[in-house]
């Protein structure tokens, strides 16, 4: 299934559990139960704009844009991430109110089990988010699969907590549970605007796949007279990227030299899907110049 698909379930189910949360929270009155239904609420507002970014993501390169829009995606969780902050900091406010003024809670057992429900819906649409994220390498699917994770254990957490208001009486156990249920939210919030932000700085490529290129060239290295260097990495959403130079002897021919260069760039395509390698040839004994000052790629330092 496509990551648009899954974010559209993901709209549905945002909806169906809005409606059976804040029917939970109605009957028993509970500011724990109405914590979760906030969390839903924040919930519909990032698998709304995940869509819109995974779609604006999916738009080819243009004249603006020549390596595409795939970085729309850290935008998307960016954007989830401070909604899931706002809205723990509004159910701590709530939750405080209640420890001050204690009301009785209600019609509990009916209450618990749309609650259940909904964690079931979220659960299952997550995992399958999770994995088709991972395929995909989909920042915006994996942000929106793991905030409906939070959510479930969020869910469980208050499921919890109002089963022991049920066998004591303390009515404190409430607000308390809310407050556990925001600080647990403020923290998958604060980890969605950091991985944002690092996205957002080309980060190289996961270690995996850094090991794959790696070995990719060390493997043609070894057959022939090439020789590699200067290999620089990032990623971009979907999109991974890699830039190196691959020497090799000066009078080979520009069309033997560009053959080798297309196998080497096959055989990377291939060991880390939806890369771009980008290989300048150069002769032996050549390097490349940059502006005094300026790191070479691969982070060394040019000399003077």
């Amino acid at each position: 299934m496509q990551v648009a698909t899954y974010l559209k379930l993901s709209v549905a189910a945002a909806l169906a559990t809005i409606a059976l949360k804040t029917g939970a929270w109605w009957l028993t009155d509970s500011v724990s139960l109405l914590s979760d239904a906030l969390e839903s609420l924040v919930n519909l507002a990032g698998a709304v704009f995940a869509l819109a970014m995974v779609t604006v993501a999916a738009q080819p390169p243009d004249d603006d844009h020549p390596f595409g829009h795939h970085k729309a995606e850290y935008f998307s969780s960016g954007f989830e991430g401070v909604l899931i902050i706002a809205a723990a900091l509004g159910i701590i406010a709530a939750a405080v109110h209640r420890w001050l003024n204690p009301q009785p809670l209600e019609a509990l057992g009916l209450g618990l089990g749309l609650s259940v429900l909904s964690s079931l819906i979220n659960g299952l649409l997550a995992w399958g988010m999770l994995r088709t994220a991972r395929q995909h390498h989909s920042i915006a699917l994996e942000a929106d699969a793991r905030h409906l994770f939070t959510d479930v254990w969020t869910s469980a957490g208050v499921v919890a907590g109002l089963l022991a208001v049920m066998a004591t009486g303390w009515q404190w156990l409430d607000p308390l549970c809310a407050i556990g249920v925001a600080l647990n939210i403020l923290r998958e919030g604060a980890s969605l605007v950091s991985r944002s932000a690092h996205g957002l700085m080309d980060h190289a490529l996961e270690p995996e796949h850094l090991q794959a290129v790696e070995r990719v060239l060390q493997e043609a290295a070894s057959r022939g007279p090439a020789r590699f260097d200067h290999l620089a990495t990032r990623r971009a959403g979907a999109r991974r990227f890699a830039d190196l130079h691959m020497h090799l002897p000066a009078d080979w021919t520009l069309e033997r030299a560009a053959g080798l260069r297309n196998e080497v760039e096959h055989a990377l395509t291939t060991a880390v899907p939806g890369l771009r390698a980008s290989i300048q040839l150069l002769p032996v004994g050549v390097e490349t110049h940059y502006a005094h000052g300026e790191p070479a790629p691969g982070g060394q330092e040019v000399p003077r």
